[in-house]
């Protein structure tokens, strides 16, 4: 199996803007994301906009590994055609995989092109139950021992599977964030842990604690458009934590304010 060379695919994202000029300080804040650049239109939107990073999310269709979000099932873009373009780019990438089938063929893709990757490449997927999760499924073995074995220097994006929130007290318990830990503790590449913006205050103790148990570890935050959450909840963890280690992917205007709100 042809791994990825040394160090493709393995910048860490605010040092990588910040040497390029593209961010004034180490602070993740500063990162300007793109989320959902799936569909075509969406992609060269994407690579039009000032943004550092472009997310997408891939699911297996019938042509392979495609850009869709369930419950989507087709596409007008495939992952080669999105690979194709978006490595033309100065972006840093991240793939949010929603189905595992598709996760070996994206890897064997990215090794073909192993020479456009010398960027931040984050590879994502929601490997463990999380609050208000109905799933129990637990894909971090199988994933990881792909995703590892292609791709052994990309940041490794993991997180807990979570859906609509009834109760936003009801946070990452420390249950769910020690077998994060125990998981992540085997492995040797950068681990960023996506967490919902409603659900950080609660459990920022046990979120804390996982971040100190690693130089590796980061965090990013992410929001579903319905959740509720407030500007000082996002401040309030800023105070007590490396900046360069909490990115934000969150919608306007709430973006906007927190980095006004930060300066």
């Amino acid at each position: 199996m042809e791994q990825l060379s040394a160090g493709g695919g393995g910048e860490n994202a605010v040092e990588y803007f910040f040497k390029q000029g593209r961010i004034h300080s180490k602070d993740a804040l500063e990162i300007i994301w793109y989320h959902a650049a799936n569909k075509k239109a969406q992609m060269k939107e994407a690579l039009e906009s000032d943004a550092h990073m472009i997310e997408a999310d891939i699911i297996f269709g019938s042509q392979g590994p495609i850009m869709a979000h369930p419950p989507e099932t087709d596409s007008d873009n495939t992952l080669q055609n999105w690979l194709n373009e978006v490595l033309q780019s100065d972006k840093g990438i991240k793939l949010d995989f929603k189905s595992l089938s598709a996760v070996e063929p994206a890897m064997k893709m990215l090794v073909s092109m192993k020479l456009s990757l010398m960027r931040p490449v984050w590879i994502n997927a929601d490997i463990l139950p999380g609050p208000s999760a109905s799933s129990t499924a637990r894909i971090a073995k199988e994933f990881l021992r792909i995703v590892t074995s292609y791709l052994p220097d990309v940041t490794l994006s993991l997180g807990w599977i979570t859906n609509k929130l009834v109760d936003q007290t009801q946070g990452y318990t420390w249950e769910m964030v020690k077998e994060m830990e125990h998981i992540c503790q085997r492995l040797s590449q950068p681990v960023t842990f996506p967490v919902r913006a409603a659900l950080l205050r609660s459990s920022w103790p046990q979120l804390h604690w996982l971040l100190q148990q690693s130089e590796r570890y980061s965090l990013t935050v992410w929001t579903a458009r319905d959740d509720s959450y407030t500007l000082e909840d996002m401040l309030y963890i800023r105070e007590d934590f490396d900046k360069s280690k909490i990115y934000y992917d969150l919608f306007e205007p709430q973006i906007s304010a927190l980095r006004q709100a930060a300066n």
